[in-house]
């Protein structure tokens, strides 16, 4: 596919390794922020938005999901990446050099364990690949970035480790993000629907705006709430489920939803990534 797909951060992060995974023949814009990412994508200078969700070691990407409902754009495909975690300096370094490694907050919180085993300070950065270019820039042996290998081979920096996440399955999910939702699409293999609602102000009305997708046998693999509105009695949740909206059994669930909730927005129709297996 030709265009071009926006992205918060610099080149190298893993948000640019998303793209280069899931959309390899698109050209890519880096974007300082995740509302940058965002608005290129919904001004048109981008066909698409990759933004990263959540993660199997830090948990969810904060802002991202209050961002999704508001941000005009809709979910048209989901990208599972296998983080590795390196240290990075500048040639030459050994390891015993540095005293100091750079990231942004949710990569240093996936490799406490190998920052706390050599000693390392974290200090927080605004990016992965970010902090690899200051790195780079500044020229320091005692300060690391900690990033992907590609941030090392884009801004000139040697590979100290090798994959020092905690985690040995360390993934992140992201969301390829189009200002067009096409509900009718089916992929060969499994289909998920994400959307947005609101309960009604009555007793026990997630109880039962949820009751229908177990009585119809619909697995649902995510469940977000979040206040909107700077109130805290107006809640709004955000939901995955395996499935289409056309399908028998989801289009009944999504109708008994309709029933107890005030607001309901289809935020996206798209094939599951085969890593969900």
């Amino acid at each position: 596919m030709a265009g071009r797909i926006s992205f918060q951060g610099e080149l190298g992060s893993y948000s640019h390794q998303a793209c280069r995974q899931a959309r390899p023949g698109m050209d890519v814009l880096p974007c300082r922020t995740f509302e940058d990412a965002i608005e290129a994508c919904r001004a048109g200078e981008a066909d698409l938005a990759m933004l990263p969700v959540e993660n199997s070691t830090y948990g969810r990407v904060a802002d991202i999901h209050s961002l999704l409902p508001g941000s005009g754009l809709r979910i048209v495909d989901e990208a599972f990446v296998r983080v590795h975690i390196n240290l990075l300096a500048i040639p030459g370094t050994a390891i015993t050099d540095v005293t100091s490694a750079m990231s942004h907050t949710v990569l240093l919180g996936q490799c406490r364990n190998f920052l706390k085993a050599h000693n390392l300070r974290a200090v927080t950065g605004a990016d992965t690949a970010g902090s690899a270019k200051i790195v780079a820039e500044k020229g320091d042996p005692t300060m690391a970035a900690l990033a992907s290998e590609l941030a090392g081979e884009i801004y000139g920096l040697d590979v100290l480790a090798r994959h020092i996440e905690d985690q040995a399955n360390n993934t992140t999910r992201f969301l390829a993000m189009s200002r067009q939702i096409d509900t009718t699409r089916r992929g060969p293999g499994k289909m998920m629907t994400t959307f947005t609602f609101r309960v009604r102000n009555i007793p026990a009305a997630l109880y039962k705006a949820l009751g229908g997708f177990a009585t119809n046998g619909i697995n649902m693999t995510k469940l977000e709430s979040y206040m909107v509105g700077g109130s805290f009695t107006a809640t709004e949740f955000y939901a995955d489920i395996e499935g289409h909206p056309e399908d028998a059994a989801v289009a009944r669930a999504l109708d008994e939803l309709r029933y107890f909730t005030s607001a309901l927005d289809i935020v996206g129709v798209y094939p599951a990534d085969p890593s969900r297996a």
